[in-house]
């Protein structure tokens, strides 16, 4: 297999990392706007002609489709900020190649009533041209990290094995993870986190999609080798991905932010920082989110810092054989284990090593398929199968 990748920050370089290993993995370029990361990668990798670099501008399509023809490669890999993914996305269609990101194209909040009616959703833009991939015979796989992507794998799982009935998928996701030196340091893409944390969060009910407010709901959850953690309401790609194919009452998404976090969140958004769009300040033109990225740390770069485990899964409530049940699938990742094994910190090997395994189950033709699919439109066994093997083992906790 040959893939562009597009976007070699924290994930990209786990993904580079996590495939370096394996044999099917012919050639991965390593594209990104800032090349001396990755030559920064590539010097890591220790592989140059396997592991070429490339600059690309992602918000120019018809770079990256000149990318993906010079190398002739089977996939682009979007590994960006989801702000660029209808550029790579349509990119991809006009390349022919196959298509996979681990976040979807970006929402638009209701304009009259934001926090009970959807706008344009997560992924509209992508589920609205599936005819034209599937016409076309090419794949897009959409959403196919760990939330979304595992996560959505075990939604699968559980109503293919452990349930007759589903009345609840609630996707949790909590950590311990501390880093020394600094007062507020993400472990994640901040420009990412804003969005999905500042956004109204999407739940399904009953057979639609509505929203809530921000941070609504708070629960605490008892995640596997970490403990009781506040969760609240997110919104994420799950939630608008598992109902389309797997049947359920309820669908929720809930993340452990804490109270410092969801603070300097609300503080952003108060000051207008969180502001995507670009402002003109002193004659330049800068996107308020982007200054705010620029003045906290790489999460690339923040590993040798790390501590703790994070915990990503879904939980389930429905009933077998007559009988109430509920569990919990799930994954944990240990920082120091993933530094370890692959030189990246716990969340973005984590958010890795998904796309590695549906790298993989496409190359060898176990997992099929035209259109724009998630990841639940796929058998869940052989992904569940490989987790292990790629260093990280699921477990099931009944609750």
């Amino acid at each position: 297999m040959k893939v562009l990748l597009v976007g070699v920050g924290g994930v990209g370089e786990a993904i580079a990392a996590i495939a370096k290993p394996r044999a099917w993995m012919e050639q991965m370029v390593l594209a990104d706007y800032n090349v001396k990361r990755a030559k920064e990668v590539q010097k890591k990798l220790g592989q140059n002609k396997r592991f070429p670099v490339e600059f690309i501008d992602a918000s120019k399509k018809s770079e990256i489709v000149k990318l993906a023809k010079k190398y002739k490669v089977d996939m682009i890999m979007n590994a960006v900020d989801p702000i660029f993914n209808e550029q790579i996305f349509d990119a991809a269609y006009a390349a022919g190649a196959t298509y996979m990101d681990m976040a979807m194209t970006l929402s638009t909040p209701h304009a009259k009533d934001p926090f009970n009616k959807c706008g344009v959703k997560l992924g509209d833009y992508q589920f609205a041209k599936a005819k034209d991939w599937k016409k076309k015979k090419l794949l897009a796989l959409v959403g196919i990290g760990v939330e979304p992507g595992m996560a959505d794998v075990f939604a699968r799982y559980a109503a293919d094995h452990l349930f007759d009935e589903i009345e609840e998928l609630g996707i949790r996701d909590g950590a311990n993870i501390a880093i020394e030196g600094y007062e507020f340091a993400p472990n994640f893409s901040i420009w990412t986190t804003i969005e999905e944390c500042l956004n109204p969060p999407v739940i399904w009910e009953n057979g639609k999609w509505f929203t809530t407010a921000p941070f609504s709901e708070p629960e605490v959850f008892d995640f596997p080798e970490i403990g009781p953690v506040e969760v609240v309401n997110v919104e994420h790609e799950e939630v608008l991905l598992m109902p389309r194919w797997v049947k359920t009452k309820r669908a929720t998404f809930k993340y452990g932010l804490g109270d410092q976090f969801i603070g300097v969140l609300k503080t952003l958004h108060m000051l207008g920082l969180d502001n995507k769009e670009k402002i003109n300040v002193k004659g330049v033109q800068v996107a308020p989110r982007d200054v705010v990225a620029a003045c906290l740390p790489d999460p690339a770069h923040l590993g040798d810092k790390m501590s703790g485990k994070t915990c990503a899964g879904t939980w389930v409530k429905g009933i077998k054989d007559g009988k109430p049940r509920q569990v919990y699938l799930y994954q944990v990742a240990d920082n120091k284990a993933c530094m370890d094994a692959w030189g990246c910190q716990a969340v973005v090997a984590q958010t890795a090593f998904s796309a590695v395994i549906a790298m993989d189950l496409l190359e060898h033709g176990v997992w099929k398929g035209v259109g724009v699919l998630g990841p639940e439109a796929f058998p869940p066994d052989p992904f569940m199968e490989k987790m292990e093997d790629y260093g990280f083992p699921y477990g099931i906790k009944e609750m």
